[in-house]
């Protein structure tokens, strides 16, 4: 099978596998398979979800590397923007059905009731240029480097959002300090490539003179 056919035949299985989380809620959701506050349980199983697709979006590259399968990167940008989606619904359902738009009663509930939320937010906010400049098109527009650049907020928006569940949990933090394990893989990873590949320069440049 080429390599063609088969791009077109795991697209859709992992595009439809990444639906999953949000048929699997809104059956619960209309079935009654949620708890007696089915609003934190919408929230909670959002957030953790937007953890899960952010870290598995960050783990392409290094996966890529290391299997050596390039054609994973074509699954980077279909998985960051359903941590974007997951992310909208997290935030919608605290600022619609729970607040009810009410934006003096979130400002304070943000700053002075539960801070935490405050991290939340920063990790949403981050993810929005991401969500729109993720097309081909605005990688033209801004430049191969800058846009590089820019999607490196992808690191901030998921330490933001580990720092959010560690806070959230307040006991618990057993699965928040999983994630922080693995973002600090990732990073570590990430440095470790980026000093690579500076070493790689410099004796190439060596080499030259």
């Amino acid at each position: 099978m080429s390599k063609f056919s088969r791009w077109w035949i795991f697209k859709p299985v992992v595009f439809l596998a990444c639906l999953i989380p949000i048929v699997w809620l809104l059956f619960d959701t209309f079935t009654g398979g949620l708890s007696a506050n089915p609003l934190e349980d919408i929230r909670d199983r959002t957030g953790i979800w937007i953890l899960r697709f952010l870290i598995i979006t960050l783990s392409i590259t290094p996966l890529r590397r290391i299997i050596g399968w390039s054609s994973l990167i074509r699954f980077r940008r279909m998985l960051g923007l359903f941590a974007f989606f997951y992310g909208f619904v997290h935030f919608a359902t605290y600022v619609w059905l729970d607040q009810y738009f009410d934006f003096d009663a979130i400002f304070k509930d943000m700053f002075l009731k539960r801070p935490f939320i405050i991290t939340g937010f920063i990790s949403f906010v981050l993810l929005i240029p991401l969500a729109i400049t993720s097309t081909r098109k605005w990688i033209v527009r801004l430049g191969g480097s800058r846009w590089q650049m820019l999607h490196r907020l992808i690191y901030f928006s998921t330490a933001a959002g580990v720092l959010h569940y560690y806070w959230r949990v307040k006991a618990d933090i057993q699965r928040p300090v999983v994630y922080a394990l693995l973002l600090t893989i990732l990073l570590a990873f990430r440095g470790w490539h980026a000093l690579q590949h500076r070493r790689s320069q410099s004796t190439a440049e060596v080499k030259a003179v």
